[in-house]
């Protein structure tokens, strides 16, 4: 009797055994396991035909395409992007025109580039990553190296090469392709499309579970309501152009497009916004040759604004400005 309790014992012993080391071998499986690929990597592996951009999915997929899966797809090239919206409302009009350059160097998402974004109006900024360091500026200013970059630099360089998805964007996703033919795009064959405005998506369910939109306590302020006002009640009318995608890498090469919209006002009168994109990719495979600025300003913890000015003045203030513990405060002049 003792020695069946004792194999029995002895029997557990080892099952439990054989259980913990399972799971200490599948743990440290998972953690001394190469890491995952960047998503951006692993969906540049994915493999789009760019044969069947009819399919809408596929379409916003190729449209939306980001920088960095670009450059991995294409490797080295320049990209380049205009964009010139007409407003017209309330008997006046407004105008405002935008170019974009993209100089991506060989590496992909990790690879160095040059973005630059200016307008109009005398705004822009320009970003330069080369070796894993980055300098930005305004359009006027001085570059500053920012050593500390918190992924800034790949967030402006996804702004600059997102000039088409921003237009399907406000297009609301609406823009329709239908093939048109083989074409040659500097020397790479490419396939072109017709672009069209496409039928408006069917208006979500009424027990959808999205959370009600969050008001501020003091509510919205006017900037803040015109720009709701204009994605809640823009009403696409037209689009048309063309857009030519890589045979090889489904990444667009060229496109020329021109949209209307319309944005009924409370007056009961319509305003209007006319987009126009054209964007280009060219230097496909030739290293940009990006290099960093001759002069840079060093990385500062804080931007000298107001302290400087007060200094160029010669106005104390900081610790020059700190009374004793029993000082008065310092009577206000009446008028």
């Amino acid at each position: 009797m003792k020695l069946t309790r004792l194999s029995a014992a002895l029997a557990l012993l080892a099952i439990a055994a054989s259980c913990s080391d399972a799971v200490d071998k599948a743990a440290k499986k998972r953690i001394f396991s190469p890491e995952d690929p960047p998503k951006v990597v692993a969906s540049s592996a994915e493999q789009l035909d760019p044969a069947k951009l009819g399919d809408a999915r596929l379409a916003r997929r190729v449209l939306r395409m980001g920088a960095a899966e670009a450059t991995e797809r294409l490797g080295p090239h320049r990209f380049t992007a205009t964009v010139s919206l007409a407003w017209t409302g309330g008997g006046q009009s407004e105008e405002l025109k935008e170019t974009r350059t993209l100089a991506a160097g060989a590496g992909g998402v990790a690879g160095d580039f040059h973005a630059s974004l200016e307008n109009s109006r005398d705004q822009g900024l320009e970003v330069i990553r080369v070796h894993n360091s980055v300098y930005a500026r305004s359009r006027y200013g001085k570059f500053r190296q920012r050593l500390r970059d918190r992924g800034m630099a790949e967030v402006e360089r996804e702004e600059v090469y997102g000039a088409l998805r921003d237009f399907d964007a406000v297009f609301d996703g609406r823009l329709k392709l239908a093939p048109t033919g083989q074409v040659s795009i500097r020397g790479r064959p490419a396939i072109r499309y017709a672009a069209s405005l496409g039928p408006a998506e069917k208006a979500a369910e009424e027990g959808s579970n999205l959370p009600k939109k969050p008001t501020p306590k003091g509510g919205v302020d006017d900037s803040t309501s015109r720009r709701i006002a204009f994605f809640e009640k823009r009403q696409p009318k037209s689009v048309h152009g063309e857009v030519a995608v890589d045979s090889k890498t489904a990444v667009v090469l060229e496109s020329h497009l021109e949209g209307l919209l319309a944005i009924p006002s409370p007056d009961g009168k319509e305003a209007t916004l006319r987009m126009i994109l054209e964007t280009g990719v060219a230097d496909i495979g030739k290293d940009p040759g990006i290099k960093a600025p001759a002069e840079f300003l060093p990385d500062a913890d804080k931007p000298a604004g107001i302290a400087a000015a007060l200094d160029r003045f010669g106005i104390p203030h900081g610790a020059g400005q700190k009374r004793d513990a029993g000082a008065e405060e310092p009577a206000e002049e009446e008028n």
